[in-house]
């Protein structure tokens, strides 16, 4: 055969094996009157039957179709002193139940033994009247359900979609900053965490005047197109004695900037309590209030009722923790080589010598202790042991941005600051067409 194959030309050897490939193709290829059958079976606008088994119905089920199924509901917020037995009971529904439920898994019985007054339950029964799905709002946006399986009960937690939206307010002060911000719609939280951000600048007990401003831009949370609380506060400009101030929030740090990177925070607060009424200021040659002799006054007085938390106005080590009659309860930081922080006329002290503290953190209360004529801080603020008035000495700075961080934050914080005057713009329109 192979002596035959040699002696035919080269044009007709190819030609014998392409026909022979064809025939052995040909022979492995389907049948096609049977691939002319199977293409029947599916033609364009014909409808045919799905067969789906058993098991893939029963996996496929939602519990959605069980609250479809519930008939009534009962809503009911939890009082003092009731808990879920007493809530059962109250139903008509058996403690087997309860401790069916609360035996089904950890979840349902740390919901269940965890109620407190104001909670909300709903619960859901079916046509026979039996329990088939128990609700427990967490939090606006979260719930807690128990339900009925054919097994007996399971639970899940729901959480609905939150979104923030922002909104714009600004006031001119014409009695003081509180009335003022609340007048404008801020809350209290609000409130204070602006003077919280503005802090390290203005002493809000004694910095404010009629006529300063500010505006201040703020996340609103929404659930479903309801406004369930504030956010962050985004974008705030405070003008305090013709001097104004600028804080911008850093997504990624949660820290406050000014419009060019650099820290809101600084080193020492300039009030180390909540903004209140101040009984006197920093005056060389002041009265004393007993004596009635000219003494300086090397501090500043801040009234406020016993039992007030009095912040470290940095970070420090307690360098003096004690009593004497003059003084009362008092406690001195050192903060560096620099800075030294006095407390005085303390009802309590909950510091010790020794002992670090951070920027913030309580060290004392407010009282009426040693030489004084009524309840109030007494704060001085040392710097290479020469008192400054601390309301006006330049305070130390924290490391601003840097880098790629800077330059990421301006660019964020000139598209806040186009936000803010956007919103601005709007709420003016608004008022115009209002009054008009």
């Amino acid at each position: 055969m192979l002596t035959i194959l040699t002696q035919i030309s080269s044009t007709y050897r190819s030609f014998i094996v392409f026909a022979t490939g064809l025939i052995i193709i040909s022979i492995f290829l389907p049948n096609y009157k049977k691939l002319q059958q199977e293409k029947k079976h599916y033609q364009i606008g014909h409808h045919y039957p799905l067969y789906i088994s058993n098991k893939e119905l029963h996996s496929s089920y939602n519990n959605s179709d069980l609250s479809q199924s519930i008939k009534r509901w009962n809503k009911h917020t939890v009082g003092y002193g009731e808990n879920s037995a007493i809530l059962f009971q109250r139903l008509g529904l058996s403690s087997r139940l309860l401790y069916q439920l609360a035996n089904t898994n950890d979840d349902i019985k740390s919901q269940l033994t965890k109620l407190k007054p104001g909670d909300i339950l709903e619960f859901g029964f079916d046509e026979n009247q039996t329990l088939a799905e128990l609700r427990r709002s967490v939090s606006p946006i979260k719930t807690f359900i128990i339900y009925k399986t054919d097994s007996g009960f399971d639970s899940k937690f729901e959480e609905k979609e939150l979104n923030f939206e922002y909104n714009y307010v600004e006031a001119k002060i014409t009695s003081n900053f509180w009335n003022a911000a609340i007048n404008a719609g801020l809350t209290a939280n609000q409130i204070m965490e602006i003077a919280e951000i503005f802090g390290w600048d203005i002493d809000f007990s004694l910095d404010i005047r009629i006529g300063d401003q500010f505006k201040v831009l703020y996340q609103e949370q929404v659930v479903e197109g309801e406004i369930i609380g504030r956010g962050k506060i985004v974008t705030a400009i405070f003008t305090n004695q013709g001097r104004t101030f600028t804080a911008i929030l850093d997504d990624k740090t949660n820290n406050y900037y000014d419009q060019n990177g650099h820290a809101m925070k600084k080193a020492f607060l300039r009030s180390p309590v909540d903004f209140r009424r101040v009984s006197s200021n920093f005056n060389p040659r002041r009265l004393h209030p007993i004596t009635g002799k000219i003494q300086p006054h090397r501090g500043t007085d801040y009234a406020a009722p016993i039992g007030t938390p009095v912040w470290s106005a940095g970070d420090g080590i307690v360098q003096k923790s004690s009593y004497n009659k003059f003084n009362g309860n008092y406690v001195f930081i050192r903060h560096n080589q620099h800075y030294v922080t006095k407390y005085l006329h303390l009802e309590k002290r909950m510091v010790k010598v020794g002992q670090r503290v951070k920027q913030g953190q309580t060290i004392g209360t407010v009282g009426a202790t040693g030489r004084v004529t009524g309840p109030h801080l007494h704060y001085e603020f040392l710097f290479n042991g020469v008192h400054k008035n601390a309301r006006t000495v330049e305070l130390p700075k924290s490391n601003p941005l840097t880098g790629e961080e800077k330059t990421n934050f301006i660019t964020n914080a000139k598209i806040y600051l186009i936000q803010l005057n956007h919103y601005r713009n709007a709420l003016y329109e608004n008022n115009v067409s209002r009054n008009s």
